[in-house]
């Protein structure tokens, strides 16, 4: 097996993100001061749950799809493969889960290398061959070994403030505790203002986390590929995956953000209609392609 090549642009995609949404994000503070928001409770809540996100989301993540996490006694030969790839990506061993579900897939979470989960179904497990696990593994634990989880989450939370802070202006006219001048403020324009904004954060931060989304997973693909040296076996793992009926169910109590996660993406969304512009995921065309190439470049 061979070592996962440095990916810079990852790196450089993965901070650009953060950055753009960083500075995103204080536009749209100034705005919310301007319009004479009270920050007070908005700062109490939403450090909350940025706390609760980083620390607890994988713990959500593995509560809501039904996953349990499983020993080595348990499940040796699966724990040994992961322990297998572990040290060949240069990683802590991450903890292992099942999720019980006839439908094939496969995920990873957690907000560091240290505290990572590689989740599995059933489905998978069942209906894949020894080597087309060891693939998906090592397409997982390419996402442990870049970091790419936890900015994930956080650009995720953001986009959530912003869907929060759109919500409430337009059920409750964005009275936020302010007083005097704040009140004034807030009614007409200045709801109308912290409303448009807020939707324009949202959307700017949903084309970036899309963007990023895609190139992880071809970033994953391309780990694996180098980590097993057989791209081939991803490829017929994406095919058995994408291309049977249970592949298309969702993982039990799945959610959009769930969705992101997953090795082949099981929620119609908007990229079923309008291309890959709107995805998580690259098309399985373009990965299969992507895989094609990998392989005559690995084995030259």
């Amino acid at each position: 097996m061979r070592q996962i090549p440095g990916d810079f642009e990852l790196s450089a995609r993965m901070f650009l993100t953060m950055f753009l949404l960083a500075a995103l994000y204080l536009v749209f503070a100034i705005v919310l001061f301007n319009a004479g928001v009270s920050f007070t409770w908005m700062i109490v809540i939403v450090g909350a749950m940025l706390l609760a996100q980083y620390y607890f989301s994988d713990r959500m993540i593995l509560l809501s799809t039904g996953a349990k996490v499983i020993s080595p006694e348990q499940a040796p030969e699966l724990h040994a493969m992961v322990y297998r790839l572990a040290v060949q990506a240069g990683v802590p061993k991450p903890k292992v889960a099942v999720v019980p579900t006839p439908a094939p897939n496969a995920f990873a979470t957690g907000r560091s290398p240290g505290h990572a989960v590689v989740a599995v179904t059933q489905g998978l497990l069942d209906r894949l061959n020894p080597q087309e696990i060891e693939a998906v593994l090592a397409h997982e634990m390419t996402h442990v070994r870049n970091h790419d989880m936890v900015v994930m989450t956080l650009a995720t939370f953001f986009a959530t403030v912003a869907s929060f802070l759109m919500r409430y202006f337009l059920f409750f006219g964005g009275g936020l505790g302010g007083g005097g001048r704040d009140r004034e403020n807030q009614s007409g324009g200045g709801v109308a203002v912290v409303y448009l904004v807020s939707l324009l954060v949202w959307a700017l931060s949903f084309f970036l986390i899309r963007a990023l989304s895609r190139y992880r997973e071809y970033a994953a693909d391309r780990g694996s590929a180098y980590l097993t040296e057989a791209p081939a076996n991803l490829r017929s793992a994406l095919i058995k995956i994408s291309n049977t009926q249970l592949g298309r169910q969702p993982v039990m109590g799945q959610t959009d953000a769930v969705n992101a996660l997953l090795i082949v993406p099981s929620l119609k969304g908007a990229g079923e209609f309008f291309g890959e512009l709107l995805s998580t995921h690259p098309s399985l065309k373009h990965r299969l392609a992507y895989l094609e190439e990998l392989e005559r470049q690995i084995n030259r």
